[in-house]
């Protein structure tokens, strides 16, 4: 294998606190130096002429990112994506792991279906998957899935959901949490009250009021978040909140830390970014579960996200078939992509525009998410011996989203013809380059 030297550098490192200026040497899949002008002549890098040097003047030296929550679609929704689609898309976004979501056909509520998409992410090769289990069988909602047995495979599942469909049953919720303290698993419930939110469209409030809409009230989040974190409580239990979007349960979520309840939770970019005022447009692309809330709550979540309330940033990436997504907004289904445009939705959100110190938002990005569930050797230190698995990006560089040239299979970006500042440019996968400037390099996945 090449040994690679990130030359010059800003080395972003939240796990030591490191923010400075400085080489990054990456031998045989590990991190070989980190230092000032490494010296690789005095090293032997170069002895057999198998050195690369990259220039990373001006940009960023991180470590890789890390999703919670993507959806990857296979096995069952390969029209929309798959594993080798949703890899390349993961890696141009400067994602090393991505947690794929059990919403698929069949649901990931078993072993052999934990392996296989497991064993897929290591074939494509561009990220690790590591799949996420369902907290009930088929998603049904009521007989729990053999967390054991997902845990103890191959695969080594170490978190649950049921991803879209709110676990409505309490005691359903109260045993999966006592069930999950036994592996230490974390438990993440889709935090909505159903009976709040029949035929629900938008957000809930004086713009869905004027387009005619069905409300998606706020309370709906908050009331489930409140049960949850009080079982969780009860339980002692790790509980995970999924793409948190109202000032409301930030609030709640805050209190609970406070109180020592052992609860983490994801943002997703477009709710950091995108307000309910954008739907007047009827552009189904827009059409997300949960809805897309007012400017007070996208303050309030970026509030949240800047102080540690909330953990760190997760995708949601969704991807659907033209034919579903392109639909009235009624009939559309919920959902947009986000793996190769949450870097830089977060830089010109909160680090361009002074609120987030580019530290912080690596965190969130990478440490942040790596610290909710076993990710392995991603998203944690750039130190010596660990496994390169790294993201250079350009914080600086300005570019326009075009929607039909991103690597998912899928075209329901909502950020299509805006322009955006960051972008990743280079991603390692334990010293191997998955994204070379820019390209995604894989010979599964077609241009």
């Amino acid at each position: 294998m090449t040994t690679v030297l990130l030359r010059g550098g800003r080395v972003l490192d939240p796990a030591s606190g490191t923010d400075a200026v400085m080489d990054v040497l990456v031998r045989d899949g590990v991190v070989a130096e980190v230092a000032v002008d490494i010296d690789v002549a005095a090293g032997g890098a170069n002895a057999a002429g198998d050195l690369e040097v990259i220039d990373c003047t001006g940009r960023w030296v991180t470590p890789g990112f890390v999703d919670l929550h993507t959806h990857l679609r296979e096995p069952g929704g390969e029209d929309a994506e798959d594993i080798a689609t949703g890899s390349a898309a993961g890696a141009a976004g400067g994602y090393t792991a991505l947690c794929a979501m059990a919403n698929t056909s069949p649901v990931c509520d078993a072993a052999p279906i934990a392996d296989m998409v497991w064993r897929r992410g290591r074939e494509v090769g561009l990220v690790d998957v590591f799949p996420v289990g369902s907290i009930t069988k088929g998603l049904a909602g009521r007989e729990l899935s053999p967390f054991g047995e997902l845990h103890d495979c191959a695969a080594g599942v170490d978190f649950f959901s049921d991803d879209g469909r709110p676990l409505a049953d309490a005691l359903v919720m109260r045993r999966a949490l006592q069930y999950a303290t036994a592996f230490d698993a974390v438990i993440c419930n889709h935090a909505e009250d159903p009976d709040l939110t029949h035929d629900a469209q938008m957000n809930e409030g004086a713009m869905s009021s004027v387009l005619g809409l069905a409300g998606w009230p706020h309370e709906a989040e908050e009331i489930m978040i409140a049960r949850d974190l009080i079982l969780a409580a009860g339980a002692g239990a790790r509980l995970h909140v999924p793409h948190v979007t109202t000032a409301g349960a930030v609030e709640l979520i805050r209190a609970a830390k406070d109180r020592g309840v052992r609860v983490t939770a994801e943002v997703t970019p477009h709710h950091l970014l995108l307000t309910d005022d954008l739907v007047a447009a009827y552009d189904p692309v827009l059409k997300v579960n949960p809805p897309i809330r007012t400017d007070r709550d996208v303050r309030a979540l970026r509030a949240g996200l800047i102080d540690g309330t909330i953990d760190c940033v997760a995708t949601d990436h969704a991807p659907h078939a033209p034919e579903l997504k392109d639909q009235e907004w009624e009939h559309a289904p919920c959902g947009m992509l986000g793996l190769e445009t949450a870097f830089a939705v977060v830089v010109t959100a909160l680090v361009a525009t002074g609120e987030m110190a580019p530290l912080t938002a690596i965190a969130r990005l990478s440490t942040g998410p790596a610290g909710v569930r076993d990710v392995g050797e991603h998203g944690g230190a750039i130190a010596v011996g660990r496994d390169a698995n790294l993201t250079v990006s350009d914080p600086h560089v300005r570019w326009t989203v075009d929607g039909d040239a991103l690597h998912s299979r899928a075209r329901n970006s909502p950020y299509h013809g805006r322009e955006l500042t960051g972008r990743a440019v280079h991603t390692l996968l334990r010293g191997r380059f998955t994204l070379r400037d820019g390209v995604v390099q894989s010979p599964e996945v077609s241009a």
